[in-house]
């Protein structure tokens, strides 16, 4: 028996301020923030060695916040007390190994741009129509993560012939 991927759960990303980026992903995306649970079956001896085993020994401290999607999808949002948090000078190394976007779909592209402007965010590509009735932007967080907008699905988009038409 083969396993299989149940869902895509979530996805962490670590930020300079975890006010500002709860209330970022709230405003922008409409995101539900989670509160944190009520009773911990984990000592705080045990929290500390969990943290140092994955995250190594120089990792001290970290503020998390839990957001949601409307469709179930997580955004776990870290601040590193120490060693602290810092902003990369270059956050979109696409040509490199590893993550370097994440995408959310929203119904009104505009809108998303002008609130994603409002709350510290900025655009790093301009709007892009890959066909009829679906458009693409890549954007930056207030901390430099990059994320791109669509305002179809991600099936749609995969399958659809791409316009080369902007």
């Amino acid at each position: 028996m083969s396993e299989k991927v149940i869902s895509f759960q979530h996805v962490g990303l670590s930020v300079t301020n975890l006010k500002l980026a709860v209330n970022f992903y709230k405003k922008v995306f409409g995101l539900k923030e989670l509160s944190m649970p009520k009773k911990s079956y984990c000592s705080e001896e045990k929290k500390k060695e969990r943290r140092k085993d994955i995250f190594g020994s120089k990792m001290m401290e970290v503020k998390v916040a839990h957001l949601i999607t409307n469709n179930g999808v997580g955004l776990e949002l870290f601040e590193f007390i120490e060693p602290k948090s810092t902003i990369r000078k270059r956050n979109f190394e696409y040509w490199k190994s590893g993550i370097f976007h994440i995408s959310f779909n929203v119904s009104d592209l505009d809108e998303t741009i002008q609130k994603i402007i409002k709350h510290k965010g900025k655009m790093i590509s301009k709007v892009w129509e890959l066909f009829p009735g679906c458009q693409t932007a890549y954007c930056q967080d207030p901390f430099g993560n990059v994320f791109e907008i669509l305002n179809c699905t991600y099936e749609e988009m995969a399958t659809e012939k791409i316009s080369c038409a902007n």
